[in-house]
């Protein structure tokens, strides 16, 4: 009798096990940097290109085929500028849905994230968009200066098959060292490992989550900018501040997979799609539950190449009148160009590409010094017909034109600054003369700083040695109208906006 006591004990125990067990599968997919990048073509050089929404599009709808619901799509923000199909819909067309909020709801994001250059479109360009889409935009580190409330959520809770996934978003603090005030009035950027820590602690004791990711419009080599702001700080959130599961990157543009290990022991998988949805970060999370409780959890992630796919159909069909619109817009012809100029010769002397900029600077503020950068990197406006197109070579984002004043010896600060960064200290004939590292992705050589930091001036005649150290390199000559240049007299100095307010601290180091 006792072991058929046993026997039915052991039986009730297999089934008691059997009943409440059981595996739950979720997949997110993460898209970040998108710019613009709606479809599979480049209305600034009018031609096809890769990634794009388009793509990602047939992706997420087949990758839906298999988990359903349990697929949650998030973007990682700066999704507002960088192509014209945003600027159009930003700007020229304020009465339409916009075309980023359309194609985001048309694809089923779950949530959102800010990034700083949706931030520089500015309140009425973002504050549109966040009402439009069908799904949170997050922020939980964007403050109202007004009563100290988060300007958006901070997080959300998404429930499937009685699983509670809590996914957190906040952006780079460093926006004001890049974008003027009026851009981002009424708010505060706070640092992202302190936001961090109080927003933990409120989900685990209120949501009780299963899962928690954190989705961070920031890079992962951390540094503090404008002598504050902690940037791209996302390692550093995931490693000191113990509860994330995943953490999403973005803004630096920058591919990559890997794991970190956080304070309490426990394994977060950090991933980043870099920009223009030529990749997605998909990540695949299985849980095993019993009675409610998760006992197992087991977390993978990969980079997903979208160039290789074609454009989803029905997207391109959906959206075709808007692609239309674009294309005309940018096709509308407002000049003539005499010559071909482009960037490239601007890392090795004068450059008629950026002489432009610094005669429309000049000419525009009065200004008797002008700075300016090559902000692509090989940009091209070819001889004929200048089309609007082409005015997005020129300058791809939407920066203001500031005037300063500057002391001659600030201004060749300045220019030692910039060079520093962009050129090496030649010792021989052999000698590079600027500054490249290896690219860590692929073949071939990048340089080590970001080209749109790499500024000349104009309205002064100066020389550059590159056989000298930095701080040494600039000899300022005269003004550009023959006048002497002089060290100590204040001068009238025309930069764009982001340089104004501190970017790449060719103003503030």
């Amino acid at each position: 009798m006792k072991k058929w006591h046993s026997i039915l004990l052991m039986l009730a125990c297999s089934w008691g096990a059997w009943a409440t067990n059981r595996e739950v599968k979720i997949k997110l997919i993460e898209t970040s940097d998108i710019h613009g990048n709606f479809y599979p073509y480049n209305f600034i050089e009018q031609k096809e290109w890769g990634g794009s929404l388009a793509r990602v599009c047939t992706y997420v709808k087949e990758e839906r085929k298999k988990y359903g619901d349990n697929l949650l799509l998030i973007d990682n923000g700066d999704i507002l500028q960088g192509q014209p199909t945003t600027y159009y819909y930003n700007y020229i067309d304020t009465t339409s849905t916009h075309l980023a909020a359309s194609i985001m709801n048309y694809m089923g994001y779950v949530t959102g994230n800010m990034g700083n250059h949706d931030v520089e479109t500015g309140h009425a360009v973002y504050d549109r968009w966040i009402r439009e889409c069908h799904f949170p935009i997050l922020g939980a580190n964007i403050i109202k200066t007004s009563d100290e409330t988060t300007y958006l959520k901070p997080y959300v809770i998404i429930e499937r098959e009685r699983v509670k996934i809590a996914i957190l978003g906040m952006i780079t603090p460093a926006i004001p060292t890049w974008l003027p005030e009026t851009l981002w009035e009424g708010l505060r950027f706070d640092d992202m490992e302190r936001t961090a820590r109080k927003w933990m602690k409120i989900i685990k004791e209120k949501e009780h989550p299963d899962i928690i990711v954190g989705v961070f419009h920031a890079g992962r080599e951390a540094r503090t900018v404008g002598g504050k702001y902690r940037e791209d700080a996302c390692l550093e959130v995931a490693s000191n501040v113990p509860g994330f599961d995943v953490v999403l990157m973005g803004h630096d543009h920058s591919r990559y997979n890997g794991t970190v290990t956080s304070s309490d022991g426990s394994t977060v998988h950090v991933i980043n799609p870099a920009n223009k949805g030529s990749y997605v970060g998909s990540v695949d999370i299985s849980l095993v539950l019993q009675d409610g409780k998760v006992i197992d959890k087991k977390i993978s992630g990969e980079l997903v190449p979208m160039d290789n796919l074609k454009p989803d159909a029905g997207f391109m069909g959906h959206f075709n009148a808007q692609y239309q619109t674009v294309k005309q817009f940018v096709s509308e012809k407002i000049g003539t160009m005499e010559k071909t100029i482009t960037t490239e010769p601007a890392y090795f002397g004068p450059s008629a590409f950026i002489d432009l900029i610094h005669s429309i600077q000049l000419e525009l503020t009065g200004a008797d010094v002008s700075f300016s950068a090559p902000l692509s990197f090989n940009a091209k406006i070819k001889q004929g017909d200048i089309l609007i197109s082409d005015m997005f070579k020129l300058y791809k984002y939407e920066n203001l034109l500031y005037t300063m004043r500057l002391s001659g010896k600030e201004i060749k600060g300045f220019l030692e600054e910039s060079y520093a960064g962009w050129t090496n200290q030649m010792k021989s004939a052999d000698d590079h003369l600027l500054l490249i590292k290896k690219r860590k992705e692929g073949n071939g050589y990048m340089f080590v700083n970001p080209s749109f930091n790499f500024d000349s001036a104009a309205g002064i005649i100066y020389t550059v040695d590159v056989s000298k150290p930095k701080g040494e390199k600039i000899t300022i000559i005269r003004m550009a109208n023959g006048k002497p240049f002089d060290m100590d007299k204040q001068y009238k100095v025309a930069v764009n906006s982001y340089r104004g307010n501190g970017g790449g601290e060719l103003l503030t180091k």
